[in-house]
């Protein structure tokens, strides 16, 4: 059995014990031997793919690739997954470059070497990258199985630097926000905005995450706000909003059981 991250209390109070203890509860997580039996595999027969078929079969395999880059649910989409790396990333029409979620086209990009007729070489330090990548977010799926905020906390953390870094433009950094669901969970939570922000044009809510951001954070931009300082006050007032809403969604059901029973 793997060890179980341990996180007493919610909210800030809990963010505050993980983080004070996340580096050592981490280590022991990752030396677990679900863990380590899983790497182990992996690191053995990582250099005996060479194709996608080669990838779907050896399932073990394929499970810690997708885990590695947040995408174990799509477990059981093996034609799917084929599609996304037989593509590969250098025509404009290759599904992973139309799909919003850019976590496709990262694990297009890395694989591409399994790509029919392909002509490169895995990277180096792909196996390496794979196995850091599988440690991480495993950690992450365990502290979400106890408090699933704390784990959107701990995906913005490591994810929003990635975005920034990974798109020069702007408008571009903010669609992706939109195209991430946990991140998008985070911001809207976060700012406090309302259900029908969704319905909006895609445009219009860029336009309106800008204006909030700003206003709440006193930033100018996303690159402002993936800076410690301000993503930490990001955060906080997310675990804040969210125990907010959770004691909104308490109070409600107490008083609709309260009306039940005066009935």
């Amino acid at each position: 059995m793997s060890f179980q991250p341990v996180i007493p209390i919610g909210g800030l109070a809990g963010w505050a014990f993980l983080n004070k203890t996340r580096e050592r509860q981490e280590a022991s997580f990752s030396a677990s031997p679900v863990i380590k039996n899983d790497l182990e595999h992996f690191t053995k027969n990582f250099a005996s793919l060479t194709s996608t078929e080669d990838l779907v079969k050896d399932r073990r395999t394929f499970r810690v690739i997708l885990q590695a880059y947040g995408l174990e649910d799509d477990i059981n989409s093996t034609a799917f997954i084929r599609k996304i790396i037989d593509d590969g990333v250098e025509d404009r029409t290759a599904l992973a470059n139309r799909l919003t979620d850019k976590r496709y086209k990262a694990l297009a990009q890395d694989l591409q070497f399994l790509v029919p007729g392909a002509t490169v070489a895995a990277a180096d330090d792909l196996k390496d990258r794979i196995v850091a990548q599988f440690q991480t977010r495993s950690f992450e799926r365990a502290v979400g199985d106890q408090d699933q905020d704390m784990r959107m906390a701990m995906s913005l953390q490591r994810e929003l630097p990635e975005l920034v870094q990974g798109y020069t433009s702007e408008n571009a950094q903010w669609f992706a926000v939109l195209g991430n669901a946990p991140l998008r969970k985070v911001m809207e939570t976060a700012l406090g905005l309302p259900k029908e922000f969704g319905a909006l044009d895609v445009d219009q809510q860029v336009v309106r995450l800008k204006t909030a951001v700003s206003r709440r954070f006193n930033v100018p931009n996303l690159q402002a706000l993936s800076e410690p300082e301000h993503m930490d006050k990001l955060v906080k007032r997310f675990l804040v909003m969210s125990q907010i809403r959770d004691m909104q969604v308490s109070m409600s059901s107490a008083s609709i059981a309260l009306t039940l029973l005066q009935r």
